[in-house]
């Protein structure tokens, strides 16, 4: 099956530079979390609108050795039920993310408020599903997506695995803002983000303009899409 975006009628416009210089007057919506301390996360929630639907997005730095804890409080006091995540721990002998969730069935992760148990997982070729209970009082479940085949300042070694990827976070999502993170938050989560836009406007028939799409994150969270080469997705 070929990339969806090769079998568009229509040319998808993407303007590199002009999309860098419209992104002058930026209304940032950091994620605030509930506490006395009000801890501060390095995540922006996203809005992006399809036709009359809106989108809502959490976009976040990979979660650090100090920050897990307030990573999985963002997680619980949002509902969110999906993480995609879009990098590997270590990636070019470099760390690019802490291991945050379980990953052994019936051997508890603790945080400082939550268990974490990994209730089931599978492991397909190109990306990883880990259901995790989230306990306190109550009990939430979360979907933990981790895509594996994308390296570091490269694409994807498959554009029909990364829509597929995307299409099933989408039909999985059930509850509050997907949270979306690689390791800085802003590169390979922009590209996620926007090819799960691209990919419902195309379905709904609706006009797609890549650099208005760009632009309309980048108002939200600076520096979505980092650079050229994470362009190149939308010319596979």
């Amino acid at each position: 099956m070929p990339f969806i975006l090769k079998r568009l009628q229509f040319p998808i416009r993407i303007d590199f530079a002009k999309t860098i210089n419209k992104s002058q007057s930026q209304i940032f919506e950091k994620v605030i979390l509930v506490g006395k301390k009000q801890d501060y996360i390095n995540a922006s929630y996203i809005r992006m609108s399809v036709g009359t639907q809106q989108y809502y997005y959490i976009s976040s730095q990979g979660p650090l050795p100090g920050t897990c804890d307030i990573f999985w409080q963002m997680v619980w006091e949002n509902k969110s039920n999906v993480i995609a995540m879009m990098t590997q721990e270590v990636e070019r002998g470099r760390v690019k993310c802490h291991k945050y969730w379980p990953d052994r069935l019936n051997e508890p992760k603790e945080t400082n408020k939550y268990q974490l148990i990994l209730e089931n997982f599978q492991i397909q070729d190109y990306f990883q599903i880990s259901i995790i209970r989230m306990t306190d009082k109550k009990i939430h479940f979360v979907k933990h997506l981790k895509f594996t085949t994308w390296p570091d300042h490269g694409t994807p070694q498959s554009s029909e695995h990364l829509v597929k990827f995307v299409r099933y976070m989408r039909s999985i999502h059930r509850s509050g803002p997907v949270i979306v993170h690689c390791s800085a938050g802003i590169g390979r989560s922009g590209v996620l983000i926007c090819i799960d836009v691209i990919l419902s406007l195309v379905e709904k028939d609706f006009e797609v303009n890549v650099s208005d799409i760009v632009r309309d994150m980048r108002l939200q969270r600076y520096g979505m899409i980092q650079t050229k080469v994470h362009y190149e997705v939308f010319k596979i």
